[in-house]
């Protein structure tokens, strides 16, 4: 038999997510409402039969790296583990992937909190779904990327980055429900409303594998059982003072604060958007950074300030995005003064001293998916 005759190939991508507002509600059962974004992560897989995966990428400063198909959780580090993370994630569910070549290219700016490490697994994982006939619907391999994640690579992410790149819809926000597991499109056409969604990458880069993310779920899940239930979504109906009166520990009480309070954020902005009143949403998403800025306390100097300048500029709302600790802004804007918001943001690094940011405006996109040619 030709070996080079079962040799098999398949591409697939996924997508990177802006997240319109909730934040760090996914691991604590909450609401979020993310939209994958045109710039997206392909993988290229072909399988080998000598049980060894080589994965390459175009990023700068990535070095190929060969690893056992059955490797464990601490054999691979730096960033060929997001791609081993997923292979261990399928095996250790059962599914008996083979040794493959991997390479890949991606648009998705990294360490600008729009999930391209999410985007890499995702792209990963669709196309070995694919290439193999696992058959598994897209919340399974939203479950079995947050495992690699978590397990794998060693950040405490929840489950929403992923749901993003998977459910995404052109022209729709994803209602997710991290409690239930559930995506939901919510109309969202920004461009049809006359309306921008401008995006600032500070380049103040993160890594959710440092401790500030932990630290903050580990906050959270102590919360939760002394409030005797298993995530903050149980309380989440109860009123909010009641809830906080029962935590005497202050940093405690901020933290599950902005959790409530964002859970409701994202409901609210649902209805409007449901109701057809994208410009009205502003004031939710602004609210929304105040809490990641003083309750939660995940922001940065240079977000403050791209928030604080883009609603100078006349930005209906403005907010952080992403885990936290740098990444990026989103600005929603008239489509007219999107640019102004752009140029008044980098006027104000440049005043401060801080590096230019990256600014680009993004609009719903298509989530992960196999290439058509194939």
């Amino acid at each position: 038999m030709d070996v080079h005759a079962a040799v098999s190939e398949r591409t697939g991508s996924a997508p990177g997510r802006v997240n319109l507002i909730g934040e760090h509600t996914d691991y604590n059962g909450g609401f979020a409402l993310p939209l994958a974004i045109p710039d997206r992560t392909t993988a290229r897989v072909r399988t080998r039969d000598d049980g060894v995966v080589t994965a390459a990428s175009t990023a700068p400063g990535t070095e190929p790296a060969s690893f056992a198909v059955d490797s464990s959780p601490g054999d691979v580090t730096g960033w060929a583990a997001y791609v081993a993370g997923v292979f261990w994630a399928l095996r250790d569910a059962g599914h008996d992937v083979p040794g493959a070549f991997v390479s890949i290219e991606s648009d998705v700016p990294t360490g600008a909190g729009l999930s391209s490490s999410h985007a890499l697994e995702c792209a990963v994982a669709v196309t070995l779904n694919d290439l193999h006939g696992l058959g598994l619907d897209r919340t399974t391999l939203a479950l079995l990327v947050q495992r690699a994640e978590n397990r794998y690579v060693g950040a405490p992410t929840g489950a929403m980055d992923q749901m993003a790149s998977l459910y995404g819809q052109d022209g729709h926000v994803i209602l997710f429900d991290a409690r239930a597991m559930t995506a939901q499109p919510v109309p969202c056409d920004l461009a049809a409303a006359g309306l921008s969604l401008v995006v600032v990458d500070t380049r103040v880069h993160h890594e959710h594998v440092d401790g500030g993310y932990g630290a903050r779920r580990a906050t959270c899940e102590a919360a939760a059982a002394l409030l005797g239930v298993e995530t903050l979504r149980e309380v989440q109906d109860s009123p909010a003072d009641e809830v906080l009166g029962q935590l005497d520990d202050d940093i405690m009480v901020r933290r599950v604060r902005h959790v409530l309070t964002e859970n409701a954020r994202v409901l609210d902005t649902v209805a409007l958007l449901r109701a057809g009143r994208a410009a009205d949403i502003g004031p939710l998403l602004t609210a929304s950074h105040a809490s990641m800025r003083d309750d939660y306390e995940i922001t940065v100097a240079e977000v403050d300030t791209a928030v604080d300048a883009a609603l100078a500029a006349g930005a209906l709302g403005a907010r952080m995005t992403g885990g936290g600790f740098g990444g990026s802004v989103i600005a929603l804007t008239a489509a007219a003064d999107a640019a102004r918001v752009g140029d008044a943001v980098r006027a104000a690094f440049d005043q401060h001293g801080y590096v230019s940011p990256s600014v680009f405006t993004v609009r719903p996109a298509a989530g992960a998916g196999i290439e058509e040619s194939q």
